[in-house]
């Protein structure tokens, strides 16, 4: 578990998809990043998750105090936050209808809340939490598109159930997507690239990257050439 960054106060890790983040329920679940991560850095703490099967950018806390001040700028929404993804159809057909801003991003918003019959899955509901997100499209393939997704609100599987409502799941998506959508690839298309925030204690704007090389053309990951 080598940090893209780490000072005494906070530790940068790029998690990979099949990962968890904290341990699960059961012996076969206590192998995540958490652990690996205090099995070196015996202070480290967590303040925020991906999913297991989402890879990419996650922040842990060294110490309680950082812990509790890096919380805070997640809770008062001063981390910002970018995800990539590949996701079925053309969402720029089915939507043109979603006024852009300048930025050329659009918004999705509907409720979502946990089905408890099927759970873990979420659905949007009215009783559910308020949630919102920002996608625009980066490139458009045939039968798939590759787009940027910035979650305002930060929900359980927010930007897979949002994508899901508008009839584009997310290639791979064992929960979200129709099987043939499901077997186009043999991971979930979500990765968080980017993550920024004000350093907890010196207020430095700190920001990190880690690109993947997709493509909304089969077969969607890209070869790098060492």
């Amino acid at each position: 578990m080598n940090p893209i960054y780490e000072d005494e106060h906070l530790l940068v890790f790029e998690k990979p998809s099949g990962l968890l983040s904290v341990p699960g329920r059961g012996p076969e679940k206590q192998d995540c990043l958490s652990k690996r991560v205090q099995d070196i850095y015996t202070d480290a703490l967590v303040v925020h998750r991906l999913d297991q099967d989402t890879s990419g950018l996650i922040v842990m806390a060294r110490g309680i105090e950082s812990q509790r001040r890096i919380s805070r700028l997640f809770e008062t929404r001063q981390v910002s936050k970018r995800y990539m993804a590949v996701v079925a159809g053309n969402p720029l057909l089915t939507q043109a209808h979603v006024p852009t801003n300048e930025e050329g991003w659009r918004a999705i918003e509907g409720n979502i809340m946990l089905d408890w019959e099927r759970r873990p899955i979420h659905i949007i509901h009215p009783d559910g939490k308020p949630s919102l997100s920002l996608w625009r499209m980066v490139q458009a393939g045939d039968t798939a598109s590759l787009i940027e997704l910035e979650p305002f609100t930060g929900r359980t599987h927010q930007l897979r159930v949002h994508m899901q409502s508008l009839g584009h799941p997310m290639l791979g998506d064992s929960l979200y997507a129709p099987p043939d959508i499901l077997a186009l690839t043999p991971r979930l298309m979500l990765h968080a690239q980017d993550i920024g925030f004000p350093h907890p204690f010196s207020e430095k704007p700190l920001a990190f990257s880690a690109p993947v090389p997709w493509s909304a053309v089969n077969p969607y990951v890209l070869s790098v050439q060492p």
